[in-house]
């Protein structure tokens, strides 16, 4: 009977209360777990408009002293949050190292490491990552295949993408250079890796400004380097759309042999199609 009492008032070494906590606070199918989500998230919002406003200059030679209370008041109850989170876990070291726990200790740790080093309390911005627990509270794992799906294509599409990127690069340092060869430092290209810099920026239709031709062949041949741009961001949109449609058919690729690399394989594969080795 005792051991029975024992166990009923002792679930994870300690009692009802903190097995109660560890549900509120890692769970969300109840009431009480979800509205300590939405408090939680709610916080955090605070937090980080608190941050972003002190660091607004007139907002802060006026409520400074106001923003800052409120930043240690959120501190201390992240604080207090985090050390829960460890006394109620399973496992601590697990939470500990996981990519929450990273996190909850990296929105925490900019306040009192600012004692030390002025200014580095605007890190706490990484609290706006904790905002990610909604996903919990909204059951967004329902659409953890969709992103299995989209993961699968990207995945696929690597080494595609790869190759079209040394594509780009070799062609912005060629562009770049033909750039400079034709404008010259006296238009503002002094070297060639500013050109290069020109190349890129025009080439990915983003166009600050800051140099631009001034002869008509240079501006002929930046007219070129636009429209090949508008070719060269639909390339691996096109590829990561193809494989997103390939995998939603169960055509697409499913993994790479461990024996000789070869990647494509359909969904339905179970050997490799080079080789012939089983694929894992």
């Amino acid at each position: 009977m005792a051991v029975m009492l024992e166990s009923e008032e002792d679930p994870i070494n300690g009692s009802k209360f903190r097995e109660r906590c560890r549900r509120i606070i890692f769970h969300s199918s109840r009431f009480e777990e979800k509205l300590f989500d939405v408090v939680l998230i709610l916080a955090i919002i605070t937090s980080v408009v608190i941050v972003m406003l002190e660091s607004v200059k007139g907002i802060r030679a006026e409520y400074g002293q106001l923003l800052y209370t409120l930043e240690w008041a959120f501190t201390i109850l992240f604080t207090l949050e985090y050390v829960v989170r460890i006394y109620v876990s399973r496992k601590a070291l697990r939470y500990v190292f996981s990519f929450f726990g990273i996190v909850d200790l990296l929105s925490i740790l900019p306040t009192y490491l600012d004692l030390l080093f002025p200014g580095i309390h605007y890190l706490m911005l990484f609290r706006a990552l904790r905002v990610l627990r909604i996903f919990r509270v909204l059951k967004m794992v329902n659409y953890v295949g969709e992103a299995h799906l989209l993961y699968r294509a990207v995945w696929a599409s690597g080494r595609k993408i790869v190759v079209f990127m040394t594509a780009v690069v070799t062609l912005v340092l060629i562009l770049g250079s033909i750039m400079y060869l034709i404008e010259g430092p006296e238009h503002g290209f002094t070297s060639i890796p500013k050109s290069v810099y020109w190349a890129i920026v025009t080439l990915t239709t983003v166009g600050y400004g800051d140099i631009s031709p001034q002869t008509p062949l240079g501006q002929m041949f930046a007219s070129v380097i636009m429209i090949l741009g508008y070719g060269v961001i639909a390339v691996p949109t096109g590829i990561v759309t193809a494989e997103i449609t390939l995998a939603s058919r169960g055509e697409g690729v499913a993994r790479k042999c461990g024996h000789c690399g070869e990647a494509d394989h359909k969904l339905n594969a179970r050997f490799c199609r080079a080789c012939g080795k089983p694929l894992e």
